[in-house]
């Protein structure tokens, strides 16, 4: 089975929302809008966006990626978080327990998420067919080649995400994409 490439997919500070976080930040049965599909099926970047406060800093206009999920999560680089003054574990995505919350302020009403700051663990998501063609499984951990030519990287410890309802794509942050000069959608390749 041949492989097919990897494209990239960088992610900006963003969050993930809640019903129940949802209707405080816009509203009672409010509904996010789609303002354009991203790389994995079924979830876009919404219109709305809201305001990421802490005591030291802020970050405004950061967008929602929908659709709405169970529990809020803000992912962060580790750069966004030390300048909001937050300790902010690189996690796998829903993996909240123990991290730093947030004042997060919408356009109707204000949350004060206890927990739910990460910084994204870097992942590469595929679906089963490709996890065979690439050889790997679920959770595995491989190093994969990022970058153009004058400051490529070689990122370990790189989580594999499989499922069905997955397209094939690798995501990482702005700080790790401005480290290879890398850019949306070039290819990259596991290398082991």
């Amino acid at each position: 089975m041949s492989k097919a490439p990897i494209p990239l997919g960088i992610s900006a500070r963003h969050l993930h929302v809640s019903k129940e976080d949802l209707a405080i930040l816009y509203g009672e049965g409010h509904e996010l809008h789609c303002f354009k599909p991203v790389g994995q099926p079924g979830q876009f970047a919404a219109e709305e966006f809201v305001d990421l406060v802490t005591e030291k800093s802020e970050f405004k206009k950061v967008r929602i990626i929908g659709p709405i999920r169970k529990e809020t999560q803000v992912e962060v680089s580790l750069s966004d978080a030390m300048k909001m003054g937050l300790k902010a574990p690189v996690r796998d995505s829903g993996d909240v327990a123990g991290t730093p919350g947030i004042k997060i302020v919408g356009p109707k009403g204000t949350v004060e998420l206890k927990q739910g700051v990460i910084v994204a663990k870097r992942h590469v998501h595929m679906t089963p067919a490709d996890a065979v063609a690439y050889g790997v499984k679920e959770k595995d951990l491989v190093q994969v080649k990022v970058g153009g030519d004058d400051r490529c990287l070689i990122f370990d410890k790189v989580l594999v995400r499989v499922g069905d309802n997955m397209a094939l794509e690798m995501h990482i942050d702005t700080d790790e994409a401005n480290a290879a000069m890398a850019k949306n959608n070039e290819v990259v390749d596991i290398i082991k």
